[in-house]
């Protein structure tokens, strides 16, 4: 069995991500007995439904009210291979507790995702065995990306006996979960304590710093058409890409940052140095603008929020959007930005412009501008797609909006041994959506290699939404 050497050193001290405090700490087993034993137990359970990997939550809390923590943690696990960090990460708030009866009566619904986190750090912490893979098939998969797409794949492939191999290009591993969570939900090491496990599962190798390339040229690089090639079948867990640009008038330069690019710095870098950042101010609406902005309030830094829309319209989830207010951020709505400020090169000031003023970096005018006090700028409009390499495996398309396209019911691309899933797939949503995906072309993968199924994929339409 190969084993990938994943150790936390690939996690230097010193990183800012160490400083925030756990935001819902795990369950004492006495509190976790109590909270499971709010539950109803619901029969055909709204909260199920509302999970995209249809844990049977229901399920696994009657177990941890019975002091059966390691058969609430098989529960969880069979339906979800993450569920460690979904138990940490997953906006629980919108789904499962989000469904869950007791708000309908006024009252608190069940902490879903700490009792999830709890089962599950608890079991593992005490023995780690929980699943036994099946004997070796012979058959093997090459998985590009190593973020939580593939590594639930590699996983669920590993544990029926199929060898699988992990591409990454970066040198720390994990993706969203170890670069891109905020660290007040769950922070890098947990993520690799998370990857380390589902190496553990079977015959899995990761190989950290290699890109999968149209046509590889030197040492670090692998070919598509040699990954199509070697292995049974291949799977694409391509992620997003870069953060995109506003397009402003002083963007450029120091003190301007993309949102995603500055999370992992934080999460991952010790040299960043925040010591100069007194006031800041965040570009977008969404999700990942309310978490930097939520991370810069706890850091102590005076932050506001520039949206161009109004609140209600904000795609950001509402209870993120009250956490940074808590935390100490403010919203300024229905405002475009103009210009990034800058004095001798430094960045003091982003102005905006009300929304109907005109478009998203145009010129400026008097008429309502105002000046945002700012040492720094984070963007967060959006990422590119990272999906272009796909294109180097034959009969792979992609739908206007640079999406993998995949049948849905397999999540099988129109190459009959490539398979995608996750944010290159789903545009970008949460990490249980991701191992759902997973999960569906795991299983189709498993159904080709052990039944030798005959014919060609049909090329599923670009034509997507």
């Amino acid at each position: 069995m190969t084993r990938a050497p994943i150790r936390l050193s690939a996690l230097p001290s010193g990183r800012i991500e160490e400083r925030f405090e756990d935001k819902s700490p795990r369950y004492t087993d006495a509190e976790a007995i109590a909270e499971a034993n709010r539950c109803l137990y619901c029969v055909d359970a709204p909260c199920v439904k509302a999970c995209p990997t249809a844990i049977d939550i229901p399920s696994f809390i009657r177990k941890i009210a019975g002091g059966q923590v390691k058969g609430a943690a098989r529960t969880i696990l069979t339906a979800n291979l993450l569920g460690q960090s979904c138990g940490q990460a997953c906006p629980v708030e919108v789904l499962c507790a989000g469904d869950c009866v007791y708000n309908a009566w006024g009252r608190e619904p069940i902490a879903i995702g700490r009792l999830q986190r709890y089962a599950v750090e608890s079991a593992l912490a005490r023995d780690p065995r929980i699943f036994r893979a099946k004997p070796p098939t012979g058959k093997s998969v090459a998985l590009v990306g190593a973020g939580p797409a593939s590594i639930a794949a590699a996983g669920y492939l590993a544990l029926e006996g199929h060898r699988a191999v992990i591409f990454e290009r970066k040198a720390i591993p994990g993706g969203l979960n170890t670069l891109g969570i905020a660290p007040y939900k769950m922070k890098g090491h947990e993520a690799l304590h998370e990857l380390e496990w589902v190496l553990s599962l079977g015959d899995i190798e990761l190989r950290a710093g290699v890109s999968v390339v149209a046509q590889a040229a030197g040492p670090g690089e692998v070919s598509a058409r040699d990954l199509v090639a070697e292995y049974d079948a291949v799977f694409l867990g391509l992620g997003l890409g870069a953060d995109a640009r506003v397009g402003l008038r002083g963007e450029d330069g120091d003190g301007v940052v993309g949102a995603t690019a500055f999370i992992e710095r934080l999460k991952a870098d010790p040299g960043l140095d925040l010591a100069g950042v007194r006031r800041a101010v965040v570009i977008g609406g969404g999700n990942t603008a309310l978490d930097v902005a939520h991370e810069l309030a706890l850091l102590g830094v005076d932050v506001a929020v520039v949206y161009r829309r109004s609140e209600a319209e904000m795609s950001g989830y509402a209870h993120e959007l009250e956490g940074a207010r808590v935390a100490g951020a403010r919203l300024v709505e229905n405002r475009v930005p103009v210009e990034v400020v800058r004095e001798g090169g430094k960045v003091v000031a982003l102005r905006i412009a009300p929304a109907d003023a005109g478009a998203r970096g145009s010129a400026p005018g008097p008429a309502g501008e105002e000046l945002l006090p700012a040492d720094l700028v984070a963007v967060a409009i959006g990422q590119s797609r990272a999906t272009q390499v796909a294109l180097a495996f034959e009969g792979v398309v992609l739908d206007p909006r640079g999406r993998v396209v995949v049948d849905p019911a397999t999540h099988r691309t129109g190459n009959p041994k490539v398979y995608s899933g996750g944010d290159c797939v789903n545009g970008g949503k949460e990490v249980v959506n991701a191992v759902a995906e997973a999960k569906i072309a795991a299983h189709a993968m498993h159904e080709a290699m052990t039944t030798r199924a005959g014919g060609a994929a049909p090329v599923p339409s670009p034509q997507g939404s």
